[in-house]
């Protein structure tokens, strides 16, 4: 349905809670925000939390998705179908599936197999319950990508481009023996397998890797593709961005990048699984400290999307930020740093209906139910 109310609820708007509102939506679009003084008909929320839909700019979830153990590989529309109905359920409606250009690190990350998969993703994407969208991670050492990469922006098939490096000595990891217990124990990958990954990481940093992420940022900026960049860990890092106009820092390792990239202008992107679990996988930084700090503009889900909303009530719930606060980080924040903040993002006049209805139970967010493009998408019993 596209023409619908929801009354009754309490509307997270950008910088307020409108307690006791009537959200009218007509075509899709939101048409009315009021408070609920007279009778109307609609569905009544009975108090519940009235919440945009969630914009995740970042989730490889995809990868465990569409090959949840190694080598067994998933036919993709079956895959996708049933993760765009989980996103529906966590209230995420807007979603940038990650897939990474990082040949011989694993199977979907193969050059060949993530453009085939996006690809696939693209064609798929008209059926699927959510705004379904793609995040390419060019993994900068694997200068092979490049060309995969021209044919998708090319083709407008990628909306953001990060580019990361995963060579040992910095970034996420500090040195080889945290590199390869990482990839090691998570991709079941040999000793010998990934010192053959790490010869081609240091042939690749003597052969090409800036002029080749020069290219690609040139290639974004041209077509108008959003830029992040991933695992930041220095000051020079983010003047790099700066130059080459990248304008998100995604998962800044230590606090002083992030205050780095925040006073330069560019929005760092936390992960929600840190703040939930309260710290960083890696041992890098706490999302909260940054959030704390000030200098958190985004969160993403990474690699879990139903953390997401958990993290949002969590923020507000130990008072370090307000509720539109707390939203805003998982929604319009991430709506505005990839282009769609005049359509999505916010509870706003003549913006989209995604929409997402909560209610806390047991001191935990329950989403009962989601509007995807004025359409409803999910409806718990």
């Amino acid at each position: 349905m596209t023409s619908f109310v929801v009354k009754n609820c309490r509307a997270v708007l950008p910088e307020s809670v409108m307690e006791d509102a009537v959200v009218r939506v007509e075509e899709g679009t939101i048409v009315e925000i009021s408070r609920g003084r007279e009778p109307v008909a609609g569905l009544d929320a009975q108090g519940a939390w009235l919440l945009p839909g969630l914009v995740d700019m970042h989730s490889d979830a995809i990868e465990k998705a569409v090959e949840p153990r190694p080598n067994a590989r998933f036919p993709t529309e079956v895959a996708l179908r049933e993760l765009d109905r989980c996103l529906a359920a966590w209230g995420v409606t807007t979603i940038f599936h990650s897939l990474s250009f990082a040949d011989m690190e694993i199977g979907l990350r193969s050059n060949g197999m993530a453009a085939a998969l996006i690809d696939e993703v693209v064609e798929l994407s008209p059926r699927l319950r959510v705004d379904t969208r793609i995040h390419a991670r060019f993994e900068v050492t694997d200068l092979e990508a490049v060309t995969h990469l021209r044919r998708l922006v090319a083709e407008r098939k990628i909306e953001l481009l990060s580019f990361m490096d995963h060579s040992p000595g910095q970034g996420q990891y500090r040195d080889v023996a945290a590199y390869k217990a990482f990839y090691g124990k998570t991709y079941a990958m040999s000793d010998s397998d990934l010192d053959k990954v790490l010869e081609r990481k240091t042939a690749a940093k003597e052969n090409g890797v800036f002029r080749a992420m020069e290219e690609m940022a040139a290639l974004c900026r041209e077509h108008g593709v959003a830029m992040a960049s991933h695992d930041d860990d220095s000051d020079e890092r983010i003047q790099w961005c700066l130059r080459e106009g990248v304008a998100m820092s995604e998962f800044p390792i230590n606090l002083g990048t992030a205050r780095a990239a925040k006073a330069a202008g560019i929005r760092t992107c936390l992960g929600a699984p840190n703040l939930v679990r309260g710290g960083s996988q890696a041992g890098n930084l706490k999302a909260l400290t940054a959030v704390e700090d000030g200098c958190a503009d985004i969160l993403c889900s990474d690699y879990l999307p139903q953390s997401l909303v958990h993290a949002v009530f969590l923020l507000h719930a130990s008072g370090v930020l307000s509720l539109p606060q707390a939203v805003a980080m998982a929604s319009l924040a991430p709506a505005r740093a990839t282009g769609m903040g005049d359509v999505a993002g916010s509870i706003e006049l003549g913006k989209r209906a995604d929409l997402v209805l909560v209610k806390v139970r047991h001191g935990l967010p329950d989403v009962v139910r989601t509007w995807s493009r004025g359409n409803e998408v999910y409806a718990s019993c």
